[in-house]
C-alpha cells in the first residue's frame, strides 16, 4: 500500500513536470488569433542621419512618412558596425562575444538559437527575403523567399519581385508570420539610383572627411542608393496595407549601421553604430512619436517574443521594449555597449565602447597599431581614398581626417549630445574625470560578463 502511494506520488510529479515543460516550451499568454504579424525591413550600410527624418540629405519620402505614422527611435545603437555580427545580435538577442559570431563573415556558436526557433515555438512561420550573411544554417532555419538579391556585392536589379513575400504573407490567414526583408541598398558598390537628384557640389560632407571631388561623387552615388532603399520601404508598407494587414502587423525599419566610409562602418563612433529605427503598428503605436530611449539590436527579439505572447527567454542580453513602443515608458537601458574586432577586414584593432546617451567612452585596445580597412583603402573602386592621400600633400584638414581615422589614442571620451561627430576628445579632462571613471568601470564589468578576452579576440 505504501509503495503504491509513493508510486502514485512520483507519477503525479512526472506528469506535472511534463506539463510545465511543455507549457514553457510553447509559452503563450494570448490566443493564436490575437497574435500580431511581424515585418522587419533592414537596410544595408545606411548611416542613420543621412535619412530625411533624421535630418539627412537623402531623399526619403517613404521612410519619412513611416516616421509620421509610427515611433521614431533617436538613440538606437548597434553593438557592432559590421553586417554579420549585427545580424547575429538581432536574430539571437545576444551581444557579439556571447553568440560568438563577432567577426564579419563568421558563425555563431554551435547550438545557438534564434528568433526562428522562438517564434516557431509560438506558432509562427518565419521567413527571410534578401541578403543572408549569417551562419550556420541550423542556427537560422528561415524559410527563404525569392525576389530579392541575396549577395550585397551582386548586381542590383530594380525593382525587387514582391510576389514571393506576398504569397508568404497570405498563405495561411490563421497562422501569424514573421518576415525579415534584408535589402542590399545602399551597400557598396553604388550602381543604382538616380544620381541626378543630387548635386555633389552642394552636398554637406562630414567634418571628419577630406573634401575632394571623388569623395563628393561617391557620397552622391551612395545617397542615390539610400533613395532606392526608401522606395523599397514604400513598396513593402503599401503591400501590407493593400493586403489588409496593417492593424495586425508590427512593421519595423532599421538602417543597419553606418555607410562604407571612413569613420562610419567598421568603427564604434556614433556614425558607425547608431542606426535609424522606426516602428509602426496602427492602433497600438502613437503616430508621429519619438523616443530618446537607449535601445540596441539585441532588444528586438525579446520584444517580438513578448508581443507574440511568449514568456521572456532566459540567457539573452536584450530585453523587451514593448512598453517603449506603446508609450508606457520613456527609458529602457542605462548604458549601450559596442564591440569591434577588425579582422578579417583589416589589421588587428579591437575596440570596445560604452555610452549613457550623453557621454561616450571608447577604448582602443591596440591603439599602438595603425588602423586599416581593406574595403576602404585598397579596393580599386574606392578611388576617393586615394584622393584623400593626394589632398593630404597640401591640405592640413585632409591630414587631420586621415590621422583621426588611422591613428587613435587608447581612450576617447565625447559629449555626443553636443559633439555628435565626435571631433573633440575630452579624455583626460578634470571636469569629466568622475563620469569617465564610471564608464570605464561599466565597460570593464560588461566585458567580464561577456567573457570578452579583449585583445586576443582579434
Amino acid at each position: 500500500m505504501y509503495k503504491t502511494s509513493i508510486f502514485r506520488l512520483l507519477l503525479s510529479c512526472i506528469i506535472l513536470f511534463t506539463c510545465i515543460t511543455v507549457f514553457n516550451a510553447y509559452p503563450s499568454n494570448v490566443e493564436k488569433k490575437d497574435k500580431p504579424n511581424f515585418v522587419i525591413l533592414i537596410g544595408d550600410d545606411c548611416t542613420y542621419d543621412d535619412i530625411g527624418c533624421y535630418g539627412g540629405q537623402a531623399i526619403t519620402p517613404n521612410i519619412d512618412k513611416l516616421a509620421s505614422e509610427g515611433l521614431q527611435f533617436m538613440q538606437a545603437s548597434g553593438s557592432c558596425a559590421m553586417c554579420t555580427p549585427t545580424l547575429h545580435s538581432f536574430y539571437t538577442g545576444m551581444y557579439p562575444m556571447k553568440h560568438g559570431g563577432y567577426k564579419n563573415h563568421s558563425s555563431v556558436k554551435q547550438g545557438t538559437k534564434s528568433l526562428c526557433h522562438y517564434l516557431k515555438n509560438l506558432g509562427y512561420r518565419v521567413g527571410h527575403a534578401g541578403k543572408i550573411h549569417i551562419k550556420p544554417k541550423e542556427a537560422f532555419p528561415f524559410e527563404y523567399i525569392e525576389g530579392f538579391p541575396r549577395a550585397a556585392m551582386s548586381e542590383k536589379p530594380l525593382p525587387a519581385d514582391l510576389s514571393g513575400i506576398r504569397e508568404f504573407m497570405k498563405r495561411d490567414e490563421k497562422q501569424p508570420f514573421c518576415l525579415v526583408i534584408y535589402s542590399i541598398h545602399p551597400h557598396y558598390p553604388y550602381t543604382t539610383g538616380n544620381r541626378l537628384l543630387y548635386n555633389e557640389d552642394s552636398l554637406k560632407l562630414r567634418p571628419y572627411w577630406a573634401d575632394t571631388k571623388e569623395m563628393r561623387s561617391e557620397y552622391r552615388n551612395y545617397l542615390a542608393e539610400v533613395t532606392e532603399l526608401d522606395k523599397c520601404v514604400g513598396r513593402i508598407v503599401r503591400l501590407i496595407d493593400e493586403e489588409g494587414l496593417s492593424k495586425s502587423t508590427l512593421f519595423m525599419f532599421a538602417s543597419e549601421q553606418g555607410g562604407s566610409f571612413p569613420g562610419e562602418k567598421w568603427t564604434l563612433w556614433e556614425h558607425g553604430i547608431r542606426f535609424g529605427f522606426i516602428a509602426r503598428w496602427p492602433g497600438k503605436i502613437k503616430p508621429g512619436s519619438k523616443t530618446n530611449a537607449l535601445v540596441q539590436y539585441e532588444d528586438i527579439l525579446p520584444t517580438l517574443v513578448e508581443a507574440a505572447g511568449g514568456n521572456p527567454v532566459k540567457g539573452l542580453d536584450g530585453k523587451s521594449m514593448l512598453k517603449i513602443l506603446f508609450g508606457k515608458a520613456d527609458k529602457h537601458r542605462e548604458y549601450v555597449f559596442g564591440c569591434h574586432n577588425n579582422k578579417p577586414e583589416g589589421s588587428a584593432y579591437p575596440i570596445r565602447s560604452v555610452s549613457n546617451g550623453k557621454y561616450k567612452l571608447i577604448h582602443n585596445l591596440l591603439y599602438t597599431n595603425v588602423y586599416t580597412v581593406e574595403c576602404v583603402m585598397t579596393w580599386e573602386r574606392m578611388r576617393y581614398w586615394k584622393s584623400w592621400i593626394h589632398r593630404a600633400t597640401f591640405d592640413s584638414a585632409a591630414v587631420k581626417a586621415i590621422n583621426r581615422y588611422m591613428i587613435r589614442p587608447e581612450y576617447e571620451f565625447y559629449d555626443i549630445e553636443n559633439d555628435p561627430y565626435e571631433m573633440n576628445n575630452l579624455f583626460g579632462s578634470k571636469e569629466y574625470e568622475e563620469i569617465i571613471q564610471l564608464l570605464q568601470r561599466k565597460l570593464n564589468e560588461w566585458m567580464i560578463s561577456q567573457d570578452d578576452p579583449g585583445i586576443i579576440a582579434d
